[in-house]
């Protein structure tokens, strides 16, 4: 066999891969990956069937299917007040993880520097990695998760080509402020700098709080990359279908890309949901729905030993351990998933630069039944 020399080294399986195998292992219930363990919309699975059933089993066009486009449109249209065209501007993925690497293959070279935040989602790295650009690693503040903007300022060189921005947050929960914004747009104005903006929770915010996108401001938004999940918003994660919203010139970029990587995306899928979306009551309340079980969960927690930090937003909450135990965050997440049966994931997984500050991710986006199974076992911890 010829050798291989790999192109991510540092890369081995990841720690999702590593507790969802030790839940399985030890019958635990399973609060590391974030998925939903309830029943999807009913209607939606019909409509896929019946696309199918119709004949929308073919390629559809490599953009994205147009009805599809045309609806997201008037959706950002009315969220957003943003003007974006549906020909030129959008583009269905297989996914939202597929989108970040595509916009990201599509802008960066080799010696390009790329801002990103720690904790973070574990693509992030990887993906810039393997285009030969360079990850300027910058940790969020502890124990709020709030970013240093003079920090990034001084981050700033002449190579950076991107800022990678993740709101509502995984794993943190933390959304984007105004004075993010703010400062955002002081960094970036003038400059070659992207943006790539992960929004895959976009309608998974709690508390009222408002979800500051990119497209809601046309600075930012026309050096922005703004990539979101239809799996997130519909609870079917492995149907794997997302968008990439980006100005023309640079979708024209994104779209060289995906031509040659998967060409074309599940079309009864498209089919299904360029309808389906008319209901804007199925994501509009997706906020109120998903907090009930953050709430639920956080109420039950108060009988455990940890200290629930705030989430507002995701699928996500955290949880410090550190005044009962000095054990490292990968060693008491697999103890517990051992010993009591609730597996979890330990933050420390979201850093590249070693980092332990005793705190566990929890995922909350369960039936009650699951949640209440977890707390109980989490009790005798």
């Amino acid at each position: 066999m010829p050798s291989v020399i790999s192109k991510l080294p540092q890369v081995g399986t990841t720690i999702f891969t590593v507790m969802s195998s030790l839940a399985k292992k030890y019958d635990a219930v399973n609060l590391g990956q974030g998925f939903p363990d309830f029943a999807m919309n009913e209607a939606l699975i019909a409509k896929v069937n019946e696309a199918m059933l119709n004949g929308y089993n073919q390629y559809t066009h490599m953009n994205g299917y147009m009805p599809l486009r045309e609806v997201l449109a008037e959706k950002i249209r009315n969220l957003y007040g943003a003007a974006i065209n549906p020909d030129t501007e959008i583009t269905i993925t297989p996914g939202g993880t597929y989108a970040i690497y595509t916009a990201l293959t599509s802008v960066l070279q080799p010696g390009d520097e790329v801002i990103i935040f720690q904790p973070g989602y574990d693509s992030y790295i990887p993906n810039v990695v393997i285009n030969g650009a360079t990850p300027v690693l910058i940790p969020l503040h502890y124990p709020d998760y709030t970013i240093d903007w003079e920090e990034v300022r001084h981050a700033v060189t002449p190579r950076t080509r991107m800022i990678m921005l993740n709101s509502p947050h995984n794993p943190t929960g933390a959304i984007l402020g105004q004075e993010d914004i703010a400062a955002l747009r002081t960094i970036v104005k003038g400059t070659d700098i992207f943006i790539l903006s992960d929004e895959v929770y976009e309608h998974v915010i709690f508390d009222e709080m408002p979800h500051r996108s990119m497209l809601l401001y046309p600075d930012l938004l026309e050096r922005s990359f703004v990539c979101f999940s239809f799996g997130k918003i519909y609870h079917c994660t492995g149907w794997k279908i997302g968008y990439c919203v980006a100005p023309a010139a640079a979708t024209a970029e994104f779209r060289k890309v995906h031509q040659f990587n998967c060409f074309s995306t599940d079309t009864p899928k498209q089919v299904a949901l360029a309808s389906f979306l008319k209901q804007k009551d199925q994501y509009e309340s997706l906020g109120s729905f998903i907090q009930q079980k953050r709430d639920y969960f956080l109420q039950m927690m108060k009988d455990t030993g940890f200290k629930m930090h705030a989430s507002y937003g995701s699928y996500f909450i955290l949880g410090s351990y550190g005044h009962f135990s000095d054990e490292t965050e990968k060693d008491i997440a697999i103890r517990i998933t051992k010993d009591y049966g609730v597996a979890t994931i330990p933050v420390s997984a979201f850093y590249q630069t070693p980092t332990d500050n005793k705190v566990l991710r929890f995922c909350f986006c369960k039936k009650n039944e699951t949640l209440e199974k977890a707390v109980e076992r989490l009790r005798r911890v």
